[in-house]
């Protein structure tokens, strides 16, 4: 048997003075015997080409000049938010901004500068909206940075990281477990690799890829290792296109936004036919002075517009990423805000969820009289076995180092590059497989015998019956995680059946090292009533252990998810029953997402690995450690960059404050355009002068809508977020609005006859003007609950700046607004007061009545 040694990329050295050997993964295996043949072959034991007689060195420095001049380059930018100029045009060029605008300048002409103070506001808010989420792009394009995957190229024959966008045609990009394809190309090296297409194609099941196959950017490495050439690259790769799309700044898919949408589509409806009824009445029907015929008929139609609720909406998403992003949580996706404020299924995987990613061993238990020593050896090979070995194997190489031990000991020679007769040399492998539960490899040993190993799942690797399950279920109980390591009967991996006929040698025990902060994040999630569910491909009863040690509720209603079944309906009934799942497979993982959405829950998966991207893709909110497979990261609308399981809290709080503060503002803004709508058909229909100026719909809507909504868009609120926004605004926004609307009318109908002459139309105005700031004053209190002294304080001094404003001379004159005897402002105080009560009547009636 011709042997071989590994380097520490996993590619081939010969000997001195041999030849560069040919296919020497196979040569004397059997497997080769059945490539000779023309048999067919196990799809798990994938037969790769033989390898070029040299290791592909890639691009020298001079051909990446030149391909860089030819603009041969990688350069499609990934956009992780939108560009300044988007910014600008997002928040300036609306259609509501239009409107506004278009009477702004008509005010500039025919009134005095106080009833054009509407459009300063609108240029104020705009500014603060471009600014917000100005520091919202610079934080999310900072933290992209942190968060962006590293390909490794081999240029010189040197393998480094490098920046996707610094990849150019014809380089050669080497491959791992959880790597993702960056750019299209061609396979130049393969060891065992599977890529999963199913993002792109929608098919479930791992493509093995030989060499001379083409990869498609955007598919994933499942297992093996290899390398590609790069064949397109730019905008002529397909994954450019899918990156951008995937990471760009967007407001899509939310239901926040998508029914703040729907209500200003019904408000334009409303607004439209509204605003030319009051434009004949007031230019057309009423004799009057044109130029405040003007004015009054702008102060009618201008308050119609929520023009602030949009705004204030994007001003709490920027604000929630700049927060986050403090924390070192990468927000994708802003909508993942306020998605994981509603999720009420947690999925959490265990490894680099609950535990960390390093393992250590605890202790090596030889089976069946086999000796401590030899196993130890065997434990040292299969550190070589696998140039990127996975956290079980990393555990068992940092117990076993290569260089440990002494003669014969020295498995891990041939990994250094050596070929001594004293050392075991690599002849096959099999890398992990989700799927399989195991891994796998061949060696010719010390004394020229042939051997095969699996190291694995013993439950999947042992029969049912097999008496070492009883030990290994005591020491799951403990939380321990346990390995298998089993000989296969005649040294070859692929020998029918070699996982059934594998003979038990030893366990091997790993100690997982449990987050600290993940005990205090399950009970955050209990307390806040969202479910957590612990999905691994681990032994169900150790992952029970591990979650018991954590805290977490339900922890012994565990499931071996080989019993699940598969029906949708009943696999739904056993998700919502059970707490922990083992043994779980990548695909009943997602079917498992799909379970209980179809029950109704908003579901959230956590991961890391490979493993759990089409779980990510499939729940309503992926959520993926920073230090996961750059596939994980790619499909996850959350990544955390400090890998902490404990900022998860921070973006539920943060989703709910969002979410129940904008509907809180969304209450006030929405009344204030029910009974602007409501008023301006009261004038039409009753054909008599609007009572109000622009100058008074401004000072009124500043100080009991704008000023208090900023405020209370950004307080804390842990209300769990609930669904139909636009049913929970307007089944108080409606009646509120009536109310104000009516009471603010009968005061000014009892002014136009209580007041005659000269200055009665002022006076008119001033006292439907204190009707309607009381009774906005009152919803904004209804709103503000429950109390602080915070919100106290803000309900008092937007009181007080009324005040202020009736009592000061010149900002009488200024706001156009002057109380004239006792009879009729005491009238608008006890209308106010009756429309109060009334209010708060209506509004516990139909918290009861409709609830959301």
């Amino acid at each position: 048997m011709t042997q071989r040694a590994l380097d520490s990329s996993g590619g081939q050295t010969p000997g001195p003075g041999e030849q560069p050997p040919g296919n020497s993964r196979t040569s004397g295996n059997p497997r080769q015997a059945k490539i000779d043949a023309g048999a067919e072959l196990d799809p798990v034991h994938p037969v790769d080409p033989p390898p070029p007689a040299h290791r592909p060195e890639g691009l020298t420095t001079a051909e990446v000049a030149e391909r860089v001049a030819r603009g041969e380059v990688n350069d499609v930018p990934v956009r992780s938010s939108r560009s300044v100029v988007e910014i600008v045009r997002a928040n300036v060029f609306t259609r509501f901004n239009l409107i506004i605008g278009v009477l702004w300048v008509i005010m500039l002409f025919v009134a005095p500068i106080q009833d054009s103070l509407f459009g300063f506001v609108i240029v104020a808010n705009t500014g603060i909206g471009i600014i917000q989420e100005w520091r919202a792009k610079k934080t999310l394009d900072s933290l992209a940075v942190i968060g962006e995957a590293k390909p490794t190229v081999r240029r010189d024959g040197t393998a480094s990281e490098i920046s996707t966008s610094e990849i150019v045609l014809g380089d050669l990009v080497e491959l791992g477990p959880g790597d993702k394809v960056v750019v299209d190309g061609t396979v130049a090296e393969a060891d065992s690799l599977e890529i999963d297409e199913s993002l792109l194609t929608g098919e479930a099941d791992p493509v093995i890829k030989r060499a001379g196959d083409q990869v498609m950017s955007g598919s994933f490495v499942v297992a093996g290792g290899g390398a590609f050439t790069a064949t397109k690259v730019g905008r002529e790769a397909y994954a450019a296109q899918l990156a951008e799309e995937a990471s760009r700044f967007t407001l899509v898919h939310s239901e926040l936004r998508s029914g703040i949408s729907t209500i200003l589509k019904y408000v334009t409806w409303m607004m439209v036919p509204t605003a030319i009824g009051l434009i004949i009445s007031q230019l057309v029907v009423k004799d009057n002075n044109f130029k405040e015929s003007v004015a009054r008929t702008v102060g009618g139609i201008v308050p119609m517009i929520p023009e602030g609720l949009v705004l204030l909406t994007s001003v709490a998403f920027a604000i929630g990423v700049v927060r986050l992003g403090r924390k070192q949580c990468l927000v994708q996706e802003l909508p993942a805000i306020e998605g994981l404020a509603r999720v009420d299924v947690v999925c959490l995987d265990k490894t680099g969820t609950l535990t960390e990613g390093g393992m250590d061993v605890s202790e090596v238990r030889p089976l069946n009289g086999s000796d401590e020593a030899y196993v130890q050896r065997v434990l040292r090979a299969f550190g070589s076995s696998d140039p990127r070995p996975n956290a079980s194997l990393q555990a068992i190489i940092d117990a076993y180092p290569a260089d440990g031990g002494d003669g014969d000991d020295t498995a891990g020679a041939g990994r250094a590059g050596g070929g001594d007769a004293g050392s075991w040399t690599v002849t096959d492998a099999m890398p992990f497989s989700s799927a399989r539960k195991y891994s796998g490899a061949a060696f010719t040993e010390a004394d020229g015998t042939a051997s095969a190993w699996l190291l694995g799942a013993p439950d999947v690797l042992l029969s049912e019956g097999d008496q070492a399950l009883k030990q290994i279920e005591r020491l799951n109980e403990q939380g321990l995680r346990v390995l298998l390591l089993a000989r296969v009967p005649g040294g070859a991996l692929d020998a029918p059946g070699a996982a059934a006929e594998a003979v038990p040698t030893a366990l091997v025990m790993l100690e997982q090292r449990l987050r600290p902060d993940a005990g205090d994040t399950l009970a955050y999630f209990a307390d806040q009533n969202v479910a957590t569910k612990v999905i691994s491909g681990d032994n169900a009863v150790s992952v029970g252990a591990v979650a018991g040690k954590l805290g977490l509720a339900g922890a012994e209603n565990t499931l071996d998810a080989r019993r699940l079944p598969s029906d949708p309906d009943e696999m739904a009934t056993a998700m919502e029953r059970n707490a922990v799942f083992g043994r779980v497979t990548p695909q009943q993982k997602r079917d498992m997402v799909a379970a209980l959405q179809s029950r109704g829950h908003t579901v959230a998966m956590t991961g890391d690995g490979v493993n759990d991207v089409l779980a990510l893709k499939d729940a309503d909110i992926g959520v993926s450690m920073g230090s996961g497979s750059e596939a994980t990261r790619a499909v996850a609308q959350i990544v955390l960059l400090n890998n902490s399981f404990a900022t998860l809290p921070s973006v539920v709080a943060e989703g709910r404050r969002v979410i129940g503060n904008i509907t809180r503002v969304a209450t006030l803004f929405l009344t204030k355009t029910v009974y602007s709508v409501l008023l301006a058909i009261l004038v039409v229909c009753t054909q008599v002068e609007y009572p109000f100026l622009p100058r008074h719909l401004t000072l009124l809507s500043t100080l009991t809508i704008g000023v208090p909504a900023f405020f209370l868009a950004l307080a804390p609120n842990k209300e769990r977020a609930q669904p139909n926004f636009v049913r929970r605004v307007m089944r108080y926004a409606i009646p509120s609005g009536a109310i104000a609307a009516a009471s603010t009318f009968v005061t000014y109908l009892l002014a136009r006859h209580h007041y005659s002459g000269a200055g009665a139309l002022e006076a008119e105005t001033s006292a439907a003007t204190l009707t309607l700031f009381l009774v906005s004053m009152y919803v904004l209190a209804i709103i503000a609950r429950p109390y602080t002294w915070w919100r106290v304080a803000l309900v008092a001094a937007m009181g007080l700046g009324f005040l202020i404003v009736l009592v000061v001379p010149w900002l009488q004159d200024f706001f156009a607004l002057k109380l004239v005897g006792t009879v009729m402002p005491w009238a608008a105080v006890g209308i106010a007061a009756a429309a109060a009560v009334l209010l708060e009547f209506v509004w516990r009636w139909v918290g009861r009545r409709f609830r959301a």
